[in-house]
């Protein structure tokens, strides 16, 4: 982060270019959650799906929320540190909700804090890439299906090992597999495939994070009477699909445009980002306006 920028922790202001570490069960052994938020005309888009996502995943991992971390203080604290920083358009919130300190595997307490950064991105609405993304599978390590899957922890090592995994071989991204060999996600992304103006995507019970822009993309696939399935996919699926797509909260929708030998189009991934930027260009302070 730049010199001026600030962090928010648990209500305090730190300039984010000072050194500044926390000894915490965040840092120490991951015990905790995080969403990464999309800032769309200086505002939280989705936050209340990032809200319930992060809520949700601090339950499964045992972590107390105190009645008065509610969304709407949440919300304001969001607001607060976009001003604080800065941020009139777009931007990228991180926040994160950790367990507080005390014991060691086993927590002596289960009450949280938390830590929100913010930094501004140079487009205000989503941009479709120029040029698609080259990708392959990562085999090195799968993503196990279990209670913590569908979420975003702290603990974020298959990513890492993947991220390093296509920087080494020239790739924009890799996809994740489970124990079965199904293809769930990319390194930071929901999966999509195309064939014959049909989508599809892993179900969440295959292990894949449950993406907020991924139940977007659903949404608005329903509303424009565009057929969709959540269905496990292959390896031969990727080669037999007519176009396939990444999404996430940031950057919305990322075309492919190779696997191995095979090449796509992205005339879905354009009218849906179409659709999504028109609906989000008129975003509004609806949370504070009720």
């Amino acid at each position: 982060m730049t010199e001026g920028t600030n962090v928010l922790i648990n209500g305090v202001f730190y300039d984010a270019s000072k050194p500044y570490l926390q000894i915490n069960r965040a840092f120490l052994y991951g015990d905790g959650v995080f969403e990464t938020i999309r800032i769309i005309n200086g505002l939280p888009y989705n936050f209340e799906s990032h809200y319930v996502r992060m809520t949700e995943g601090a339950k499964v991992l045992g972590i107390f929320v105190p009645q008065e971390y509610s969304l709407s203080y949440f919300y304001e604290q969001i607001i607060t540190l976009l001003k604080k920083n800065k941020i009139k358009a777009g931007g990228r919130v991180r926040l994160n909700l950790y367990r507080n300190n005390g014991g060691f595997y086993q927590p002596s307490n289960n009450t949280c804090s938390y830590l929100i950064s913010a930094d501004l991105l140079p487009n205000n609405l989503f941009k479709l890439n120029k040029e698609g993304l080259l990708v392959d599978i990562f085999e090195g390590m799968v993503k196990q299906q279990n209670i913590l899957s569908n979420f975003k922890t702290l603990n974020a090592i298959l990513s890492v090992l993947a991220g390093n995994y296509a920087k080494e071989n020239q790739l924009d991204d890799c996809f994740l597999i489970n124990e079965n060999n199904h293809i769930i996600e990319s390194i930071s992304s929901n999966v999509f495939l195309v064939s014959n103006g049909v989508l599809y995507t892993p179900p969440l019970k295959d292990g894949c994070v449950g993406g907020t822009m991924r139940m977007n993309i659903i949404n608005i696939a329903l509303e424009n009477n565009i057929k969709i399935y959540e269905t496990s996919l292959t390896p031969q699926n990727l080669m037999a699909a007519d176009e396939v797509f990444l999404t996430n909260s940031i950057a919305g929708i990322q075309w492919i445009g190779g696997y191995k030998s095979k090449r796509y189009f992205n005339n879905i991934s354009k009218k849906l980002m179409v659709l999504i930027n028109s609906k989000e260009a008129n975003l509004k302070m609806d949370l504070r306006e009720n």
